[in-house]
């Protein structure tokens, strides 16, 4: 498909979330809104370059009518995540995994698992994790298993605080619990589901 400028990319992206979340397509003056416009010509004028690149389906002045054609499907692959020694932390997604047989939450995300500190949790290297965003790190329960950042680096743990310290702890005795101030750690995702996918190694 033909590339979309920054403006009807983001206007694209919103209405993939917004549908999703609601079955329903939204109106021009939702559009307005969301994307901080006080006329309705520029959502308009997007949404016919949406429809002739063929990202939409819309009938021209019926805004409940618009239909993603080519909704992106599965979670994004952000990186590698460490169990074993540190790896650098995440940054911007590398693929798409399709796991189109699951079912998943906006914010959902996909690590590949490096290394074996987790192989007791079967957890092995190679393995693809999928991670959901924790929005009250606080709720967090002792015990999870945690995407958690520290000194800009990313591991996968089992995760404990006690009182103001977070034990990060490994599933393979050859490796030893990582203790560090609360503040320092930051945890970006808990474990809802494991995918073992050799090809990805």
């Amino acid at each position: 498909m033909e590339s979309l400028t920054e403006a009807q990319q983001e206007l694209y992206d919103w209405l993939v979330q917004y549908i999703r979340e609601n079955r329903h397509s939204p109106s021009i003056r939702q559009m307005m809104r969301a994307m901080k416009l006080k006329s309705p010509a520029p959502i308009q004028s997007r949404l016919e370059h949406l429809r002739n690149k063929e990202y939409i389906d819309w009938s021209e002045g019926q805004a409940r009518t618009i239909r993603i054609l080519h909704e992106p499907q599965g979670v994004p692959i952000l990186g590698a995540i460490a169990a074993g020694s540190m790896v650098e932390t995440f940054t911007d997604s590398v693929e798409q995994l399709d796991l189109t047989a699951m079912t998943f939450k906006d914010g959902d995300f996909a690590l590949q698992v490096r290394g074996d500190s987790m192989i007791d949790a079967l957890i092995d290297d190679g393995d693809i994790v999928i991670m959901r965003k924790v929005q009250e790190p606080s709720r967090v329960r002792n015990g999870t298993i945690v995407a958690a950042r520290v000194e800009s680096t990313t591991t996968l743990k089992y995760y404990h605080r006690e009182k103001d310290h977070i034990l990060l702890k490994p599933a393979n005795t050859r490796y030893e619990p990582m203790q560090y101030p609360a503040n320092e750690v930051d945890i970006q995702g808990r474990l809802v589901a494991v995918w073992r996918n050799r090809e990805l190694s």
